[in-house]
């Protein structure tokens, strides 16, 4: 075996190219990946939210915050903040009256259910005698 890769034999059939200045990767200090991670552990946020803010992944992220809370990544001086809370204000309630047990039967009133050959009738309590009289014959001769 010759160790040539096209099969040449006279030498590097190739091209070689040189780039030079930024490799494309990000070079983050640690206070910035600390800012990132804690910046990702904020109640509701997203990591991939907080990774295409600032053009990482998810994964580095992901990684940022486990170094974060082991201890080899430096905690950012915000994040060591006290935490803001609001004022809880707890008043005396207002008290409301209940609405009376004739106050309601004036309002609405009840409904009765005469059964009439196995032909339930809802109606309202207040229906006039006469009326009732009349469905229910109505009722019978309908069902003969």
């Amino acid at each position: 075996m010759d160790g040539s890769l096209d099969g040449s034999t006279d030498g590097y059939a190739g091209r070689i190219e040189v780039l030079e200045g930024r490799s494309g990767r990000r070079m983050r200090s640690e206070a910035e990946r600390a800012r990132i991670a804690a910046e990702s552990l904020v109640p509701r946020a997203k990591v991939a939210d907080v990774a295409r803010r600032h053009g990482a992944t998810r994964w580095q992220v992901y990684d940022w915050c486990r170094k974060l809370r082991s201890g080899d990544l430096a905690v950012p001086a915000e994040a060591l903040r006290e935490p803001a809370f609001a004022a809880l204000v707890v008043e005396q309630p207002i008290p409301t009256p209940l609405p009376d047990h004739d106050s309601r039967s004036e309002t609405r009133p009840s409904r009765v259910e005469p059964v009439v050959d196995g032909v339930v009738l809802r109606v309202r309590s207040d229906i006039d005698a006469d009326h009732l009289t009349r469905v229910i014959r109505a009722i019978r001769a309908a069902l003969r």
